[in-house]
């Protein structure tokens, strides 16, 4: 299990990361095979979810085993010192990567990290306490191949859904930070962060904002995504660990959605006349 130390700025890296051996026309990875025989990294970041770590790997371990076979994981911590490594080196398994890292923390610059770090010719991003369902890998590796450029995972798409017990103040909170979302990208849950993408969407994307938690809908909004297919998935509550959502996170969501309506709509507007 190769352990790495990360020190970099993942940002600009992210966005002009190309896939190792060239990129394929829409539809195919190189050599004309689907997606599921390419090479395929799966980005999770992690903060203090060593209890969620072992089932995890073992589910998408099963995945690589039945349906995915080049398929890596790049799990890139913010320096939990909760027992993550201890948790990933007892597995011992080769296409499992963990990266310690020491830059900004929070979501978003991990994944960036973990993109600008990764090779696969399709990236994919899922949570580490077993929200998304690694089962659905295959499904949006499989919509990525019909055409589309994103394919997200989905609660609000027919076979979709949420745990019940969802508290009022909870559904409240996701209802409103959905809808504020939505203008910015033809999808019922713009919120997904559970989501893959060709990598060489990222050449259209500029430099990328690491502010925010919602990586999925910056990349989205930032690569001028058009064709994005919405796979339905059950997102499941965490059973062990906590959130880390707080009220700073949700304040800079704010702000993440301001640059991007900017971006959208002002931005891209004055260029179109221009």
């Amino acid at each position: 299990m190769p352990t790495q130390r990360s020190h970099d700025d993942p940002r600009a890296a992210a966005c002009s990361a190309q896939p190792a051996n060239g990129s394929g026309a829409a539809g195919v990875t190189p050599g004309g095979v689907g997606r599921r025989a390419g090479s395929v990294s799966i980005i999770v970041p992690t903060y203090r979810e060593a209890a969620n770590l072992p089932a995890l790997i073992e589910q998408i371990g099963a995945v690589r085993a039945a349906t995915v076979p080049n398929l890596d994981l790049w799990i890139m911590d913010d320096r939990s010192n909760d027992g993550t490594r201890e948790a990933v080196a007892a597995l011992g398994l080769g296409w499992v990567h963990l990266v310690e890292r020491d830059g900004a923390r929070g979501l978003s610059p991990a994944v960036l990290d973990g993109i600008a770090r990764s090779a696969g010719d399709t990236v994919a991003v899922m949570d580490a306490d077993l929200s998304h369902p690694p089962g659905a890998i295959p499904a949006l590796l499989d919509a990525l191949d019909g055409g589309a450029e994103f394919a997200v995972g989905s609660r609000y798409v027919p076979g979709g859904g949420t745990d019940d017990d969802w508290g009022l103040f909870r559904r409240l909170n996701s209802w409103v930070a959905t809808a504020l979302a939505r203008p910015l990208a033809r999808l019922r849950d713009p919120m997904s962060g559970f989501f893959a993408f060709d990598r060489a969407r990222l050449g259209s994307a500029g430099r990328l904002s690491a502010l925010g938690y919602k990586i999925g809908l910056e990349l989205i909004v930032r690569c001028r995504a058009e064709r994005i297919a919405e796979v339905p998935i059950h997102f499941a509550d965490r059973v062990r660990g906590t959130s880390k959502l707080s009220f700073v996170q949700q304040a800079q969501y704010l702000e993440q959605l301001r640059r991007l309506y900017w971006f959208k709509f002002v931005r891209r507007g004055r260029s179109t006349r221009g």
